[in-house]
Order: structure tokens, then sequence, then C-alpha cells
């Protein structure tokens, strides 16, 4: 029934862009997001639907849409530039076979990245892929969700539509999505005008934020809280009771804490010590190690280049009671251990040239999601008023990504990327249509009005 559930809707999204092209391009963001070939066991599991729906996104932007509105911005140009980078990495690479199987999906990546921004060229376009990259992760949260509450789960056990635990499915990659779209949740539950009810639509996001708190929880990921922590600071931006609110999040947090599962908890306590947990002990020596690399590889060794790592790893735990504990110190070998950080991936895989356009990619998009916010923050009229939002939740998302991207290898996520697109699309139209109209200052009383006798 799920096969034929999916393999009907994801056909039905393609046929919809014979009457409107920019639907393939929705169709894109859905199948790159959800991956229903993984789902499916029949005909989308043998088609490449991906590809067929990148290759109708493009195809119908070039041939049958509007192009006058069309801007290209500073930060797609260094999206170019990092992609031909890891092009040229790539052929370079130290291990080829890998590297050239990333590459099969990276490039993609950034290529969509480029070319998202041209078609955003309305409102309603802007509200499109938003709905669309927040019901398409609301899917998976919505099942993970599920599981946790019913008991499933555990750390790299929870499973949803797809059974391996990489990509966007990953435990902690899904926790910090996951927490990272909640902005965007609300600002299609306040400003989208594609859903008429609104009731029903705040609910369904209070349902929806509430899955996604659970994500954590189930995948059972210190990254995760982490970045819910960040998420309740960036909040305190745009309440209006920031005192009630701070209580009743204070008051959420307390009350939540009996009905966490002892083994997350046991895994949240290694936060505070690192060095009693073997998975910590890793990533710091792999991060050490990286630093090192750099050093002989200024241009990186291509993706993958963590592959020839070879480490000694310390662990130190304390047995016994608190007055007579022991330190019980083992040495483990860890060879191929990925970086489990998208900081040290960009610096180990692309060195420093590829870091610093990583880098200047994503804090430049925070810097103009803030100059949005500030400028169009007191914008009152309706057809206006949703552009100052759009741009704070963007940048909510992006800083609770860079937040979990210290501890993940996420720098080639694909939602990431979608984001940063509509960050660009953003800014562009924003520049297109003009600063909002402003009124004159007033330096002395009000001139007197003479009316005629």
């Amino acid at each position: 029934m799920l096969d034929l559930a999916i393999t009907g809707f994801t056909l039905a999204f393609l046929a919809l862009g014979l009457r409107k092209p920019f639907v393939w391009v929705l169709a894109f963001i859905y199948i790159d997001i959800l991956t229903p070939q993984k789902i499916s066991w029949s005909l989308l599991a043998s088609l490449p639907i991906s590809l067929i729906a990148f290759v109708l996104a493009f195809g119908g932007w070039i041939a049958l849409d509007d192009k006058r509105d069309t801007r290209f911005t500073l930060r797609q140009g260094l999206i170019v530039l990092l992609l031909v980078y890891c092009g040229l990495t790539t052929m370079m690479a130290e291990f080829q076979t890998e590297a050239a199987e990333k590459w099969s999906w990276v490039w993609k990546a950034l290529l969509f990245a480029i070319f998202l921004p041209l078609t955003l060229r309305t409102r309603l376009r802007f509200e499109a892929v938003v709905t669309v990259i927040v019901l398409t992760i609301g899917g998976i949260l919505i099942t993970g969700g599920i599981k946790t509450a019913a008991g499933g789960g555990g750390y790299g056990l929870l499973r949803t539509f797809v059974a391996e635990n990489a990509g966007i499915y990953e435990g902690s990659t899904l926790s910090t999505m996951a927490i990272a779209i909640i902005p965007l949740i609300w600002w299609v539950a306040r400003y989208t005008t594609l859903f008429p009810q609104r009731r029903l639509v705040l609910l369904f996001a209070a349902a929806l934020t509430f899955a996604a708190l659970l994500i954590p929880v189930g995948t059972q990921t210190r990254t995760g809280l982490l970045c819910i922590g960040l998420l309740g600071v960036l909040a305190l931006r745009s309440v209006k009771r920031r005192f009630l609110y701070l209580g009743v999040a204070g008051a959420v947090a307390v009350a939540a804490v009996p009905f966490l599962p002892d083994s997350y908890m046991e895994r949240i306590n290694t936060i505070e010590n690192h060095k009693s947990d073997q998975s910590a002990s890793t990533r710091v020596a792999v991060w050490m190690w990286t630093l090192d690399y750099v050093k002989d590889h200024p241009f990186g060794g291509g993706f993958d280049a963590y592959r020839g790592n070879n480490l000694q790893v310390e662990t130190v735990k304390e047995l016994g009671p608190d007055n007579n504990a022991k330190l019980d110190v083992q040495v483990h070998e860890e060879k191929a251990r990925a970086y489990h950080s998208a900081y040290f991936e960009m610096l180990g895989e692309q060195g420093y040239p590829g870091f610093l356009l990583w880098a200047w990619i994503h804090f430049l998009g925070l810097w103009q999601m803030e100059r949005l916010r500030r400028r169009w923050g007191k914008e009152k009229a309706e057809h206006l008023a949703w552009i100052a939002p759009l741009a704070n939740a963007l940048q909510m998302a992006q800083l609770i990504y860079l937040l979990g991207a210290l501890f993940i290898g996420i720098a080639f996520q694909p939602v990431m990327f979608m984001l940063i697109a509509v960050q660009c699309g953003l800014w562009s139209y924003a520049k297109r249509i003009g600063a909002p109209a402003r009124q004159p200052l007033r330096t002395g009383p009000p001139p007197l009005r003479v009316s005629a006798a």
C-alpha cells in the first residue's frame, strides 16, 4: 500500500508539471529530500526518478518560464566557484572511487542551489518552495515522532521511511534539520496564502513542531539537544512576552525530563566529559588529525579523504564511588573514521580555499538575512509583511544548522543548500521590488494649513 501511494503521488506530481512547469521544481525538491525511489520496491525503484525530475525542472524553466525578473546574485557565483573547485579536487582525490560516489550527488545539490533562485520571482513561488520543503521533511518527522512516542527508536535505530542510516535519514542529521525547520513551519502557518483554514494550519504546525522536538529523543542524539537549546535562545528575538516565554519554556523542559529514556540521559551526560565516551573521543582525535593533514595538503585531499586516517584514541572512565574512584584508561585503534564535523569535513576534503568559500557562502547569508529582517521588519502591508519573517526564519534555520554541523559531516546537505537558494532568491526579490517606503522624519512643528475663505 505504501509503495502504491508513494508511486502514485510522485508520478502525479510530475504530471502536474505539464500544466505548470514550475511544479517540476517542486517535484525535484520533494524527490531529492524524501528519496521515494528508496521507499518504493517496484516502478520508482527501477527509474532514475531524481534525474528525470532534475532534467524536467531545468528544461521547463529554460523553455517555458518567464525570465524577465531573473537575477544572478553574488552567493550564486560563490556556489559556482565551490562547484568548480570541488570538481577539481575530485579529479585529484586520494580515494578516487569513494570521491566519485560522493561527487555524484554533491554536484547536483550545488547546481540546484545555483538554479533555484532564478525561478523564485513571486511570493507564491516562495510559499510553494518553503511549504514543500517543510511538508516533505514533515512526513519523515511525523513517522519518527509516532515511533518515538510509542517507545521505539534508539541511537542509530530509529527508522522512518528508509531503513538506511544515511543522508537526511541519519540520526544526527535528521535531528538537526528537524529543529532547523521549526521556524519555517511557523512561517508557513502564519504567512502562506496556500491554505485558507488558518486555525487548522496552526494546529497542524503545533503538532508538527512537537514531532520535530521528539526526533532528538527518538534518535538519542546529543546534537539535537544542543539545537533545541539554540532554537530556544533565538526565539527570544521574536517573542513579545519574553519573561512569560522563559518561564513556560523552563517549566516544559523540567516536566519533560522524567519522560526521557535512561539510555538518552546517559548519552547526554557524556557532553560534560567526552573522554568517557569512545565516539566523542574519536571525533576530537579525527579533528586533530585533520588539522595536521591540511598542513601538508592545503588544497585538501578530495571527498572522503578521512579514509586515510589511523588514530590512537584514549578513553578515561571513573570506576567506583566518588570518594574512592579509580580511572580506567583504555587506548583504542581507529581507522578511516569520518570527520563528524562539517567544518573539518570542508577543511580536510577541500582544503583552505574550499573551506573559505563554504564559510563565505554561509556567513554572507546570515548577514543578508539580518539586513532584510531589519529593513522590512516594520512593513505592515499584507503583500510585503511576509519578507522579514521569512528572512528571520531562514536565518534561524541556518544558525541551527551551523551549530549542528559542528558535530556532523553535513557540509553538502542538500536541504541546507535548498534553504541557501531560497535566501539568494529572497535577497534578489527584495532588491528588485525596492526598499520599503519610509515616512519622512519631522524636525519641527507641523506646517500650518491655511484654508481658503
